[in-house]
């Protein structure tokens, strides 16, 4: 049963403090009544003039009802605000719609203060937890979410991109993968698609228009085929630019076949303090580490292979001078690459003459790279971004909860506590 508060003048100064405390712009508090758990603020707009969500005023109302909003809980009470709202025939849009209220968004039932605080809690935590939190159900949260997404997604963040990355993330066992797309400039999530698969990036590309896949100057990307041939059918006029992460990890796998192979012939070696066991332990991951960031025992260890294995020396060697392609100036990064590539046709290690031939094929996207300063590594703190929202969650259901967690997290949308001054 609802009690309201007795004395006029009290109530007269608690109407004008829980004004305060709402803070919503052109409205006036006429009653504050409260249940066991709730608290029911009855408010009223200051203005006769109706204003339609378009923008459009007018004095004309078509008809009226009640409503109530559900708003951020005051200490240990539920506030509801209860208000009159009308609608209006608005000439602006054509349509009869419900007159804008400043402490909600059109077709809302939560206040705007109560949406950008689930929403931002949802960026921080479980659905769950940010439900408990206020009060409320996940499947409510999960609405907030949704609709959030919905309405302020920039509807126009396709229309200036020009460099992208694009890559893949398993997000089910099973094979089950995404497809995400990434504005390099800005570093948010643009697209994201179920699949992996060429056709999943071709329909994110034949939806930006022919204008624009014109803009698309450059497209970063892994070294799997799986995008390549949709780049090239949709936007032949745009690099294709080869993440430099896997180049290195090629030379890292060719390292480890030389390596793999040295053990096998039964070599010994062997540096001060270390059993030639222990300095084998040691050995791989001298040769996996980069060389400025040897310590004196590594170093130890490079210099007996180099004495006692020179096979796997060299083969050291080249993995280094292949990571410095990409610390030469620009101007120089060809004719590095070309003269790698011959040295290790030449240099008699089966896992590098193999090597040279997969770069050579992949020539042209290895300099684009390099040239433009792209890589996939937007992607990868994306993905990684990703990994996090599906462990907070303990995973997703309903996919497009998941692509929308990422819009939301990661799509560029704003969310702030409505205690945050601007």
């Amino acid at each position: 049963m609802l009690k309201t508060v007795v004395s006029e003048g009290i109530h007269v100064r608690a109407a004008a403090v829980i004004n305060r405390l709402l803070g919503f712009e052109g409205t006036v508090v006429d009653d504050v009544c409260f249940t066991d758990t709730a608290m029911v603020v009855q408010v009223r707009l200051r203005s006769q003039v109706l204003v339609c969500p378009c923008g459009r005023t007018s004095r004309a109302r078509y008809d009226r009802s009640r409503r109530k909003w559900r708003h951020v809980d005051f200490g240990r009470y539920r506030v509801v605000i209860e208000a009159e709202i009308r609608r209006v025939d608005c000439r602006g849009c054509g349509q009869v719609r419900s007159e804008w209220m400043p402490w909600a968004r059109p077709g809302a039932r939560h206040t705007r203060d109560f949406e950008d605080m689930a929403c931002w809690l949802a960026k921080r935590m479980s659905k769950s937890a940010a439900a408990a939190l206020l009060g409320t159900t996940w499947q409510t949260v999960d609405h907030l979410v949704a609709r959030l997404v919905d309405t302020h997604l920039d509807s126009e963040r396709l229309d200036a991109i020009y460099r992208i990355g694009v890559d893949e993330i398993a997000y089910r066992r099973g094979r089950k993968f995404l497809t995400v797309v990434a504005d390099h400039d800005t570093g948010r999530v643009v697209f994201v698609g179920e699949g992996r698969r060429q056709d999943v990036f071709g329909r994110f590309l034949e939806s930006l228009g022919e204008d624009g896949r014109a803009r698309i100057e450059a497209v970063s990307m892994d070294m799997t085929a799986i995008y390549r041939g949709a780049a090239t059918t949709h936007v032949p006029h745009a690099a294709i630019c080869l993440d430099p992460f896997h180049v290195i990890k090629w030379a890292g796998e060719a390292l480890d076949l030389a390596y793999q192979t040295c053990r096998e012939q039964g070599v010994k070696i062997a540096v001060a303090g270390l059993t030639p066991a222990q300095t084998w332990q040691k050995a791989r991951g001298a040769l996996r580490q980069p060389a400025g960031q040897h310590d004196p025992t590594r170093t130890a260890i490079i210099e007996q292979l180099r004495r006692k294995h020179p096979r796997i020396h060299h083969a050291w060697r080249l993995k280094e001078d292949l990571r410095r392609l990409y610390q030469v100036p620009t101007s120089d990064a060809a004719d590095h690459l070309r003269r790698w590539i011959n040295r290790a046709k030449r240099s008699g290690i089966n896992a590098f003459v193999t090597l040279a031939r997969r770069l050579r094929r992949h020539r042209t996207g290895i300099l684009n790279a390099i040239h433009l300063q792209l890589s996939n590594s937007l992607l990868e703190s994306i993905n990684a971004g990703i990994r996090l929202i599906q462990r907070r969650s303990h995973g997703y259901a309903d996919l497009d909860n998941l692509i929308e967690m990422i819009h939301l997290c990661h799509g560029g949308i704003t969310t702030s506590l409505p205690t945050e001054t601007h």
